[in-house]
Order: C-alpha cells, then structure tokens, then sequence
C-alpha cells in the first residue's frame, strides 16, 4: 500500500533537509551494474567500428551514426567514477572505480583526472562566472548555447582558458600536462592513420563524432540543467526541466538537480529519487521546470 504523501508545509527546513536525507539515502550505495555495463560495452562497439569499416563490413556512413552514438555516451560512466559512485576511497571495489574513470575518458581525449578535478570545481562554483569551469556554455537559448560551445570549444577559445585557469588554481600543473600530453598522442593517431591511408575512417570515426558529442555533451550537462545560470547556491544553480529528447536523449539530465544536492546518487536512480523530493525541492525554492 503506498503511503499517503507528506504535507511539506508543516516542516521546517530542518525536518526537510532530513527527509530529504532520508530519501537521498533510500536511493544511492547500490552497485551501478548498468553503468559498468554500459562503460565497456560502449567502449567495445566503439572499438569493433574500426575493423569492421576497414574490412569492408560495414558502410563509414553508418559506422560514422554509430561513432556519434558512442562517444555522445562515454562521459556519464567517467562522470559517475568522478564522483566515486561505483566505490568510495579505500573499499573493495575502488580499483573498478578508478578502472571505469580511466578507460572511458581517453576517448574524449581528456585525462580522467582532469575530468574529476574540474567538474568537482564545477559543483563546489556552479554558475560563478568567475570560478565555475563550464560557465562559458551558458546562453539565452538552446541554439545560442550550441554556437557558443562551438565558438568557445577552439583553440583560443575562453572555455580551454577557464580550464587551464581551473587548473592553476588548484596547482595543478601535472594535470595541465597530462592533458597536453593526451592532445598531442590524439593528433599523432590521426596523423598515423592519415599516414596509412586511413583518413576517412580516421576523421568519421573519431574526430567527427567527437566534435559532435562534445557540443551534445556540453549543452546536456552544462547548459541545459542550469540555465539561466543567474543565480548561485545549493538550492538555485541547477534546475529541472523537460526535454523533447526525453530522459534518455537527454542523457538522464533533465532531473540534474538532484545530482548536484546529492552527487553520490547514481544516475540510473535520480528520476525516481527525484519524483519522490520533489514536494520538498519545490518547498525549499528549487527551479521546478519539468511540466
């Protein structure tokens, strides 16, 4: 019998920050099997692409769909190992953890350490223009948003400048090398492949998809969940909202909020988690935008 829901009015902020524990609690520290599977499954599709173009098997031009599909997908497993969800520092399955972060992220051509240190930063100054890594892909629109991140995406663009000065900050002048590092043996694969007559397959089967997913990327996890990204603080910087892309296409953004008040919740459970807070989101002043 399902119980009858709480009346939130009568709660003080003190009763609904434990309520809202109490829920976050019920939803996370199961094992995240789904984001395993999809972590290395990804990654092999990916993979057997590559022969099967070469040997004829399969058409570039599908192959290229199907590159798009999966390096649009590789950060959420990263993202997860980012914030320890699949097992916290010192347990048993830590080493997983790590191995996830590691092996997805070089496809996207960023250090996996580099992707934990600034997005963490990213959570700790979401929406400070002046501290907040992902600031620059915040626009008035959607289609703005998109010409942004791909302006800002170059070279002597202002975003690769907020990450190196993100960096700075921390001292953290081994991750500027190692990401400099992971450039320069991304370019000298495609030169490689180039060089051995494998252009075409080298520019529609990673160069491309990546250009490509990088934006998809940055307008799901960056620009949708905090536009207007006006306003700071736990319970205004990020938002809920209703894709036409729907959970999935939307790569299970549009209940981000969650995700930023509770980070140790895994992806997979943050729609449920958040339709059982959602009374308490919307009585302590949350950007509810989903209907």
């Amino acid at each position: 019998m399902t119980a009858p829901p709480i009346d939130v009015s009568t709660l003080s902020k003190a009763e609904l920050m434990k309520l809202e524990r109490e829920i976050a609690r019920r939803h996370s520290g199961q094992f995240p099997w789904e984001i395993l599977l999809w972590a290395f499954g990804n990654m092999a599709c990916w993979l057997c692409l590559w022969p099967l173009v070469i040997l004829g098997y399969l058409p570039l031009w599908a192959a290229f769909s199907i590159a798009t599909i999966n390096i649009m997908l590789v950060y959420l497993p990263t993202h997860e190992a980012q914030h320890d969800i699949i097992a916290r520092p010192g347990t048993k399955w830590r080493w997983l953890n790590e191995l996830v972060g590691h092996a997805t992220s070089w496809m996207i051509v960023s250090p996996f350490a580099v992707l934990r240190f600034t997005h963490l930063e990213h959570h700790k100054h979401a929406n400070d223009p002046a501290l907040d890594p992902d600031h620059t892909t915040h626009a008035d629109s959607a289609w703005h948003a998109v010409r942004k991140i791909i302006r800002e995406s170059q070279p002597d663009g202002q975003r690769s400048r907020d990450y190196a000065a993100c960096l700075a900050r921390g001292n953290r002048k081994d991750l500027i090398l190692q990401s400099v590092g992971f450039k320069m043996t991304y370019f000298a694969v495609l030169f490689t492949l180039a060089w051995s007559g494998l252009a075409l397959e080298a520019f529609f089967l990673w160069w491309l998809p990546l250009q490509i997913g990088l934006v998809y990327v940055a307008l799901y996890l960056s620009w949708a969940p905090h536009h207007p990204a006006k306003e700071t603080g736990r319970y205004r910087d990020t938002r809920s909202f209703r894709s036409r892309l729907g959970n999935i296409g939307s790569m299970g953004m549009q209940f981000h909020i969650v995700h930023h008040l509770h980070p140790y919740i895994p992806l997979t459970r943050t729609p449920a988690a958040y339709w059982e807070m959602r009374p308490i989101l919307e009585a302590r002043g949350c950007n509810i935008h989903e209907l």
